[in-house]
């Protein structure tokens, strides 16, 4: 098997970046691997919804919650043992982790994923397609089992114990 030496995790927030901040923490510490943490704000939809007129206010906002996600995550490695570098970046979540994973040389990128169906995955596309042909390592997906799923009504935290 190879050794992953250096691992990105990506965080938003939602409950499969929750699962793939669990799994990713649990191979860097099974692993002593070296930790990265990205969080990226994508205003792509909020900027064609107001026609291209955010206010910096509003831009501010969403920076600021990017901000606090990804500092969650860092504590929530952190008090697990994890020594973790948080990374922040605005753009398209794919264009941004396949940026840093390739700028750090990361040997492992773990992401969580949200299963559409019909309709919603004919229009969004692959999904993690793009990634998969941008980036020169490997790529964990994370995916919510049945039980997490009916447990995405509990608190943050206790989702991100779990």
């Amino acid at each position: 098997m190879t050794s992953y030496k250096k691992i990105l995790l990506c965080y938003d927030g939602t409950r499969e970046g929750r699962k793939a901040l669990r799994c990713g923490a649990d191979l860097v510490l099974d692993l002593k691997a070296q930790a990265h943490l990205l969080s990226v704000v994508d205003m792509r939809s909020s900027i064609a919804q107001s026609a291209g007129m955010l206010t910096d206010v509003v831009c501010n906002s969403f920076e600021k919650s990017a901000r606090e996600i990804l500092q969650e995550g860092v504590d929530w490695l952190s008090e697990r043992g994890v020594k973790v570098q948080g990374h922040f970046a605005f753009g398209h979540p794919v264009d941004e982790i396949a940026r840093l994973a390739n700028e750090l040389e990361v040997d492992l990128v773990v992401v969580g994923h949200r299963c559409r169906t019909g309709l919603a995955r004919w229009w969004m596309g692959a999904g993690n397609t793009p990634l998969l042909d941008r980036v020169s390592c490997s790529i964990l997906v994370a995916c919510a089992s049945k039980a997490e799923l009916d447990a995405a009504q509990e608190p943050v935290e206790e989702q991100v114990a779990g």
